[in-house]
């Protein structure tokens, strides 16, 4: 004859904290040095009135690379990111 015996167990788990940390570069480059597919992207309609105020090259963990681009126009600002092709990325 088998008996069987059922039981819950109760494990009480102090919650975990952990913190990612991205390493990334940001080197920064004249505006007239950015790659001519990335300032023939600045000129298009998407951004006119925009005017370029810093740009920095920006190296991630991985070693892929983008241009973070800093713009204003009247009293607004704003950050682009752009690869070298002038394609937007996040």
């Amino acid at each position: 004859m088998l008996l069987g015996l059922a039981g819950i167990i109760k494990i009480n788990a102090a919650p975990v904290t952990m913190t990612v940390v991205v390493k990334q570069d940001k080197v920064a480059v004249r505006p007239d040095d950015l790659p001519e597919a990335v300032k023939n992207a600045l000129s298009s309609d998407a951004y006119s009135g925009w005017q370029v105020t810093s740009a920095f090259l920006v190296t991630r963990e991985d070693n892929s690379q983008y241009f973070e681009i800093n713009a204003k126009k009247a009293e607004q600002t704003t950050v682009i990111n752009m690869d070298k092709y002038g394609k937007k990325v996040d």
